[in-house]
């Protein structure tokens, strides 16, 4: 059975205010203190922003359970500092991000001038492990076109700078800034793909193969494919859910791949329009679906991905348990609509906040 590890971004935000804390090195400092966490936590390029990784995890048992654990804890050390964190991938309140000091970090804010300044977002990365980098790029050619239905289902940023963007996921559109995020073409070969990105690099325009900000992509640092498409959930249990489908994906184009069936081949630019169809209504409204790129109503595209990947799902015992959440989130709503729920009943995006720290740590 594939192992799966879980990157959380989270917001630091004062507890009463809700407005973001540029506060992560203290929170960092303090957390370094504790040995258990040293190896949970790290910097992000803002410093109202907190990241931890899970371990990597072969029951989604266990992975909920270390997800839980590592809010709670970020939590803990967040509040000895002053500060608290919620699972918000945009801060709903205005904010002025302050880029963390940081020699790499610096190079972007140079580079890439008001596109990092504006960079305080928050995602979900999860990683599934592959047994190479040619099956790992073949997984990567495969899921090309199921990537938006999971940024639909994790839609968690309808508010910027004090205003409804109009999104359901504005934070994907502030990722779209980088130069080099977003769907790729099909590589075709381990070989083609180790290949443009060494060509990228060599453009000078980005740092090194650590900036390729593919929205899926071979992991750097691990044996695992990672996908980086999702906003950050709000509740734990929507981001096990990503995490659960993102290993039926990865296994699903797996077996395809050694059954040789070839991945669909959607431009990039018809890959970019269902991302944005995704970002802009969530799971309310239309959806692309993945093989025929027309619209067709969300919940169809949702049950079109069970369907996809569950004989994955089934074979890790995780099929039924996926559906339900599926179901549950098409019928209580996404982060997003939830945001909009709480600012809808309390006029308030200061009570928005507060209350999605609530939700943050159940």
């Amino acid at each position: 059975m594939r192992t799966v590890g879980v990157e959380e971004e989270l917001l630091l935000v004062d507890p009463e205010t809700g407005e973001p804390r540029a506060l992560s090195a203290a929170v960092l400092a303090h957390a370094a203190r504790d040995d258990a966490d040293q190896d949970v936590f790290e910097k992000e390029l803002h410093e109202q922003m907190l990241e931890f990784a899970t371990h990597p995890q072969s029951s989604m048992e266990s992975l909920r359970a270390e997800i839980v654990r590592c809010r709670k804890e970020a939590a803990r050390h967040a509040g000895e500092i002053g500060c608290t964190v919620a699972a918000l991938a945009t801060s709903p309140l205005p904010v002025s991000p302050a880029v963390s000091v940081n020699q790499r970090y610096q190079w972007m804010a140079e580079q890439y001038g008001i596109a990092t300044r504006e960079q305080l977002v928050m995602g979900c990365h999860v990683h599934v492990a592959v047994e190479s980098d040619e099956e790992g790029v073949a997984v990567v050619d495969r899921v090309r076109p199921w990537l938006q239905v999971l940024l639909a289902l994790s839609a968690n940023s309808p508010f910027w700078q004090g205003h409804d963007s109009g999104y359901s996921s504005y934070r994907s559109r502030v990722w779209q800034r980088w130069p080099s995020a977003g769907p790729t073409e099909i590589f075709g070969s381990a070989e083609r793909y180790h290949r443009l990105i060494a060509d990228m690099v060599a453009t000078g325009s980005i740092l090194d193969d650590g900036m390729v900000y593919f929205d899926a992509r071979l992991s750097r640092q691990y044996p695992t494919v990672e996908v980086r498409v999702s906003d950050v959930c709000l509740h734990s249990g929507t981001a096990v859910l990503v995490a659960t489908l993102v290993r039926g994906l990865v296994e699903t184009a797996a077996r395809e791949w050694r059954a040789g069936r070839e991945p669909l081949d959607h431009s990039v630019s018809l890959l970019r329009l269902a991302h944005w169809q995704a970002a802009r209504s969530g799971l309310k409204g239309e959806l692309l679906h993945p093989a025929t790129m027309r619209r067709m109503p969300a919940e169809a595209i949702v049950r079109a991905l069970l369907d996809h990947v569950g004989q994955a799902l089934a074979d890790t015992g995780d099929l039924q348990r996926a559906r339900a959440a599926c179901e549950e989130l098409l019928r209580e709503g996404n982060g997003a609509q939830v945001q909009r729920a709480l600012m809808e009943r309390t006029g308030s995006l200061r009570d928005v906040v507060t209350e999605c720290v609530r939700h943050t740590q159940a």
